[in-house]
């Protein structure tokens, strides 16, 4: 079966570190979600890690809630995580001249991912994938008003 992957690159000037601590954050993916569907956690750690679970409230036309589990996880480089389906929102950071190229990914290559998926959410996903790296840039590039 070939592989079924959605992926998104965007070069953001900052570090891996500041990055990953915003994806390790599940209380941040709602300020960084792109698809306008995560509206915040249900239950969660304070900070994700290797095996961690957590359950985000979201809403895609009705409300519903996933339960997701951390999948892999790499200081400052790696963090995926997939819920019951087994399709995996995975991060890549990598040092670059200007600051850490970051690559969010979606694989439903799963063979039950074409039953479950309508044709058209590839590429709504990586339309909210890029919305989502933009918005970790202007989280992280933006300065905090100050008082």
């Amino acid at each position: 079966m070939a592989q079924r992957i959605v992926t998104a690159t965007r070069v953001i000037p900052a570090p891996a570190e500041a990055i990953f601590n915003l994806l390790a954050d599940p209380r941040a993916h709602t300020r960084i979600d792109g698809s306008g569907s995560v509206l915040e956690p249900k239950e969660a750690p304070a900070r994700l890690s290797l095996g961690a679970t957590f359950t985000m409230d979201m809403k895609l036309g009705v409300s519903y809630f996933t339960k997701n589990k951390v999948v892999a996880f790499e200081e400052n480089r790696v963090i995926a995580w997939h819920h019951f389906a087994h399709f995996v929102w995975r991060y890549e950071l990598e040092p670059v001249d200007g600051g850490t190229k970051v690559t969010e990914s979606f694989d439903y290559s799963k063979p039950w991912g074409l039953l479950l998926l309508p044709q058209h959410i590839p590429a709504k996903n990586q339309a909210s994938m890029e919305r989502t790296l933009a918005r970790i840039e202007e989280i992280l590039t933006t300065p905090e008003p100050t008082a």
